[in-house]
């Protein structure tokens, strides 16, 4: 449907979206960037929804207000990886490489988010796909495909397909944090559900899940706000 903005001070920017499967209009705030959208019923009328948007705009400027902000990835800065913060240092280097605590990048600032970003792709590929395996193999159930994106409201997904997808920031977090993840979508394999069935075969898998589903619950989405935009795109 496109954008609306609300004027004040300062001007909210909305996205708009109609869903078939909404039955009611919703406002939601991004803990991760403070992106604002206002979805609709199919058969809503627009009118309708900005009506119900400008009579929640003090709820929205107030969540707005509690949204922390976006932890940039720049030489100089760290990064958390695997539970730890490295720091990111410009060196003679072809590719990245990670020495103890520091991440090499090669000395261009405007590619550094870009090649950290390219680290972490690829290390949360061969972790995250290590993890799926071992347990997959555990519940004697294949697995379609596996990808890897960068999604904003969850960690992973299960299709009936047998297709399992993770985000690759769960290499930022602890590694038992990917591995319950990981062994969470693989359980879906056998129940494609949230039923007490789903979860005793999740404790089958990874006993500590409670514990797991704590951390991403209370950490979750300062792993979402790490942002890699180039500084000449964050400055524009």
């Amino acid at each position: 449907m496109g954008e609306h903005v609300l004027p004040g001070d300062p001007p909210l920017t909305v996205a708009l979206k109609r869903s078939e499967r909404a039955r009611r209009i919703t406002l939601r705030v991004s803990h991760r960037d403070g992106r604002v959208t206002l979805t609709l019923p199919t058969r809503t009328p627009e009118r309708e929804g900005l009506a119900f948007l400008r009579e929640r705009e003090a709820w929205v400027r107030g969540h707005l207000g509690r949204v922390a902000p976006p932890h940039p990835v720049r030489l100089g800065g760290t990064l958390p990886y695997l539970g730890r913060e490295i720091a990111l240092c410009a060196a003679q280097v072809r590719s990245p490489r990670l020495t103890g605590d520091t991440l090499l990048l090669p000395g261009d600032a405007g590619r550094a988010p870009a090649r950290a970003m390219a680290f972490l792709k690829a290390r949360a590929r061969d972790r995250l796909t290590l993890a799926v395996d071992r347990h997959a193999a555990a519940l004697g159930r294949p697995v379609a495909r596996l990808s890897f994106r960068d999604t904003r409201s969850r960690w992973g997904s299960c299709s009936s397909r047998g297709d399992i997808m993770l985000s690759w920031r769960l290499v930022m977090a602890p590694p038992e944090i990917g591995d319950y993840v990981a062994a969470h979508e693989v359980a879906h394999l056998a129940e494609m559900n949230h039923s007490p069935a789903f979860w005793a075969v999740c404790a089958r898998l990874c006993p500590d899940h409670r514990a797991a589903r704590d951390w991403l619950r209370r950490h979750g989405d300062a792993l979402q706000r790490i942002d890699f935009t180039p500084p000449s795109q964050a400055a524009a």
